[in-house]
């Protein structure tokens, strides 16, 4: 019986009882020959017999002993793969190898992202299973972006060598081979050698084509054809090696075909592969566009940064700053970590996490992301992150997960990509046999000629790549305008909403109360608003840290409070200057016998527009009317407008009282108001739109919208809420602009028009041509497409696919119209 080991990470064990359970556990599970386990260690050998246990069966037999088998990721750089028969191949090469629980294959990224248990396999041991199925890989360090840049740019000139030495002995075969077959030209040619002399000069030069510049398709077709899995190399290979066995035959031994079919097709072979290395050196060169996003974001990780050590700055590999490092920033030099500013001033551009453009001020305390760019002032920070922690790391990690996942639509491709070779080699055989028998005279050219046609032109790399390429740029483009696309199928999602719920505080708001209106019935704005925020400066409750707020926008000197005291429920009170002044709600004024009748219209109105009104008074008279409420963000109205422009429906959903809500609501034009709603409420009202046949898209920024997000068919987290909704989101913008929503669903909905225009195009062209190609038109124009201008054509269709996602890369993010923000909100006036 043929054996394997398999080694695996077992948590929570602290004894010998645990070891002999996980022991017995294992031993009982089918495929399993033998375990012993380790204590010290934390690990487990296990022996496999033929049929060895499916990695999530090990996990859930750990689990049901009481322990953890933890999972770990491994990411393959892939080269060699060509078309989505070639992604199921090394899928299912990869998910063969035991211990691991998923493999998922990205065309266009040329990547693997395997998921398996901790310990039971090495980026090697994965190497070496796409190896034996007859492709390339080795281990993908995401941080190492020139290596990786290097890599593909060795692979591409690679290429670029073998279409140069394939053209240039493609050339004088077609011009040997065709001229023979010109008027005089034929002749002058025919004078100096025999025609079957040519032949073997034409054999000389496409030989070293076939097997040489087109080496790669020998090599990986035979791994095809040995695994049982045929591919776009098994088509190549068989056309062109029909295509010049058929013509050997004929130069060696013409006597065993029937009379005029004895022709030499050796041009065709060489032309065939040339076309076709053609098409590969530019579908590489393209395909390496779709990466370059994510390549840009991580040329922006620093190599160095300069440490403060016993007082001076030291230069030092990143890899060896620590959280708590000083670590000083010139100008015009790159944030290399995340921090917190100690000393000095600057201004920082962020637009690498934001999109935005304008660079920003920082100061003492505020935080620093790495990778940005600082301008102006040299800057003094404490590390806080670094490392795979870091907000950058982190942007990087998203996108490439992004990136790599498959949406739906692509998965149904793989699928058929995997079957679609087999009946295509099929439908040549009976296209062959067909032309053999009633096929015109002669008859066994002309079934070559189709047969080989239908091999090449049939080819299903466009299908592969018509999801994957598209879903590259869209991501990458995302992640440049501050919009990251956490999942590749949040895409697919985004595109096909139909309403969008917004949560209010924070989302659709600041989040934090503002002084909105100051009404003085008698005497100066300034003066008045000095004394009330005086009182206010001494309370901690959030609507006097709002009036404060505003009097220090003002520029306004408080003065010294005596005799201060909260009343719990009606407001506060203070001696500021010898005079009392009080500030609360109506019923304190009511109870200090204050007359607040002459601003009782504008307090009406106030209540009306969702505000809170205050009343402060000063000796017993009434000084002045405020208004404190969580004001919309500046561009919220234009925001929600773009989204109903989109025709998506617009909700809010809001714990506040059912009028406050309503203000807020038609003041931004929402179309539905959900109100009253308790935090633990709002997934159940997401899960009743659902339940109503919507489409949902949820907003949020706080803890307390993480079940929503989760529930919605897709969750948007504003980037500066907490990392509770970021993690449970599908979607993150990265700065508090509302507007992201709009540019979000338009990339979506024009990513998803690019990704069908691509299916259209390649199962179209597929079905449109292979009958063409099989001579379904020669009864009725005389007709046959010729091999050469199957393999031209084939190589266009890829073509065509990803020049058609890469029309993403000129999307804007900006608003439709002039692009503006809405004006903002009215301050603070009399």
């Amino acid at each position: 019986m043929a054996e394997r080991e398999l080694t695996l990470t077992i948590n929570g064990m602290t004894c010998g009882g645990c070891v002999s359970r996980v022991q017995q556990r294992l031993r009982a599970e089918p495929g399993v020959a033998g375990a012993e386990v380790n204590l010290a260690t934390g690990r487990a050998w296990l022996q496999l017999a033929d049929q060895p246990p499916a990695a999530a069966d090990l996990a859930a037999a750990v689990r049901d002993a009481g322990y953890e088998a933890p999972e770990a990721e491994t990411v393959l750089a892939i080269q060699g793969m060509t078309c989505g028969g070639c992604v199921s191949r090394v899928e299912r090469a990869l998910a063969a190898t035991p211990g691991v629980l998923e493999a998922s294959v990205n065309l266009a990224l040329g990547q693997a992202r395997v998921r398996h248990l901790a310990g039971a396999v090495s980026a090697d041991g994965l190497a070496r299973a796409v190896h034996d199925a007859g492709y390339t890989a080795r281990p993908h360090e995401a941080t190492e972006a020139d290596a990786e840049a290097g890599a593909e740019d060795g692979e591409l000139a690679a290429l670029r060598r073998r279409v140069r030495w394939a053209a240039a002995l493609t050339l004088p075969l077609v011009l040997v081979a065709m001229g023979r077959h010109l008027p005089g030209s034929g002749d002058f040619l025919l004078g100096l050698m025999s025609g079957r002399a040519w032949m073997l000069v034409e054999l000389l030069l496409v030989t070293p084509v076939l097997f040489g510049a087109g080496g790669q398709f020998y090599r990986q077709g035979w791994a095809e054809l040995r695994h049982r899995a045929p591919g776009m190399s098994s088509l190549v290979m068989i056309g062109a090696s029909a295509a010049w066995g058929y013509s050997l035959l004929a130069l060696l031994v013409p006597g065993i075909f029937p009379p005029g079919t004895a022709a030499s097709y050796f041009e065709a072979a060489g032309v065939i592969v040339t076309l076709i290395l053609v098409g590969r050196y530019l579908e590489h060169r393209a395909r390496g566009r779709t990466s370059e996003a994510i390549r840009r974001l991580l040329r922006l990780q620093a190599h160095t940064a300069r440490v403060v050590r016993n007082g001076e700055p030291v230069e030092v590999p990143l890899a060896e700053v620590v959280a708590g490092d000083q670590v000083v920033v010139r100008p015009g030099e790159r944030v290399p970590v995340d921090g917190e500013v100690l000393e000095g001033a600057s201004r920082v551009d962020e637009s690498m996490i934001s999109g935005e453009p304008v660079p920003v001020a920082k100061g003492v305390g505020d935080e620093l992301v790495g990778g940005t760019v600082n301008r102006n002032g040299s800057l003094t920070f404490r590390v806080t992150r670094t490392g795979d922690d870091t907000v950058l790391a982190r942007i990087i990690q998203l996108v490439e997960r992004a990136q790599a996942e498959k949406p739906p639509i692509q998965q149904l491709a793989d699928r058929i990509a995997g079957v679609f070779v087999p009946i295509v080699m099929l439908v040549a055989l009976a296209t062959f046999a067909a032309w053999l028998t009633v096929g015109p005279e002669p008859a066994l050219s002309y079934a070559f000629v189709a047969a080989v046609s239908v091999l090449l032109i049939a080819c299903p790399c466009a299908m592969g790549l018509a999801t994957p390429t598209a879903v590259m740029v869209a991501t990458g483009k995302g992640a440049e305008a501050g919009v990251l696309f956490r999942r590749g199928a949040a895409l697919e999602t985004l595109a096909g909403a139909d309403t969008v719920v917004l949560d209010k505080t924070g989302t659709l708001t600041a989040g934090e109360p503002r002084l909105t209106d100051l009404e003085v019935p008698a005497g100066a704005e300034d003066e008045a608003l000095a004394l009330i925020a005086a009182v206010e400066a001494r309370s901690e409750h959030p609507v006097a840290e709002a009036i404060v707020a505003a009097a220090r926008e003002r520029g306004l000197a408080l003065a010294p409070v005596s005799d201060f005291d909260a009343v719990a429920g009606y407001g506060v009170e203070g001696r500021v200057d010898g005079r009392w002044v009080h500030v609360g709600a109506e019923h304190y004024m009511t109870w200090l016998g204050v007359d607040v009748s002459a601003v009782a219209d504008t307090a009406r109105r106030l209540t009306e527009e969702a505000k809170s009104p205050l009343y402060a008074a000063v000796d017993g008279q009434l000084l002045a009317l405020l208004a404190v409420a969580d004001p919309p963000r500046r561009e919220a109205e234009a925001a929600v407008a773009e989204l109903q422009g989109l025709g998506v429906t617009v909700a809010m959903i809001t714990g506040d009282h059912r009028a406050t809500a309503e203000a807020v609501g038609r003041r931004l034009g929402i179309d539905r108001v959900m109100a009253g709603v308790l935090p633990d409420g709002k997934a159940r009202e997401v899960q009743r739109l659902q339940a109503e046949g919507a489409r949902v898209l949820f907003v949020g920024d706080g803890i307390n919208d993480a079940p929503a997000l989760a529930q919605a068919d897709a969750g948007i987290a504003i980037g500066t809420g907490t990392d509770i909704a970021i993690e449970a989101a599908d979607v993150v913008l990265m700065r508090a602009d509302l507007h992201q929503l709009g540019a979000a669903l338009r990339l979506a909905r024009q990513t998803r028009r690019t990704v069908r225009l691509n299916f259209l195009w390649a199962y179209g062209y597929n079905v449109a041509l292979i009958p063409v190609a099989a001579g379904l038109l020669f009864p009725l124009t005389g007709w046959l497409l010729n091999p050469m201008a199957a393999a031209a054509a084939m190589s266009l269709s890829s073509l065509f696919v990803l020049s058609n996602s890469l029309r993403l890369r000129r999307f804007r993010a900006e608003p439709r119209g002039n692009g503006k923000p809405a004006p903002a909100a009215a301050a603070a006036t009399g």
